[in-house]
């Protein structure tokens, strides 16, 4: 795939954009709501934070997110697979909605990889939204 001009690649800018839309639907969703809520019982502009230098250091390499996501993550009680796929399903549409296909693709595929490994965590298997790793050297036969 050929790189994406600068001019369509994510920004802060466009990093904070998302997360803060996103993470408003996932607040309103009748699944994940009361599960991030639960959670986070009113610190959620402290969390945006998180989720904002979170989602950078994953997409943009800034390395500003400290911390270990899948011991947090292992905390919350009652998470299904369910909960993993509204999350998955959210994120596909702001990313769609909010980039151009090509790196929509890209922002999804790295969340996709986030939402695997914490599935893995919780369940000890593979979601079924998870797509079989292509090797970066794989070349078509």
């Amino acid at each position: 795939m050929p790189p994406v001009p600068a001019a369509l690649a994510p920004t802060a800018e466009s990093i904070t954009e998302l997360v803060h839309a996103f993470y408003a639907d996932v607040r309103q969703d009748a699944l994940l709501g009361p599960v991030f809520e639960k959670a986070l019982q009113g610190r959620w502009d402290a969390h945006l934070h998180r989720l904002v230098e979170f989602w950078s250091t994953v997409l943009l390499g800034t390395r500003t997110f400290k911390g270990n996501l899948l011991d947090k993550h292992m905390q919350l009680q009652g998470v299904t697979p369910a909960h993993f796929a509204a999350w998955v399903r959210l994120w596909n549409e702001h990313t769609a909605r909010l980039f151009p296909a090509e790196v929509a693709h890209g922002l999804q595929a790295a969340a996709h990889g986030v939402a695997r490994n914490l599935f893995r965590g919780y369940f000890g298997d593979l979601p079924s939204f998870a797509e079989p790793r292509v090797s970066a050297h794989a070349h078509p036969q």
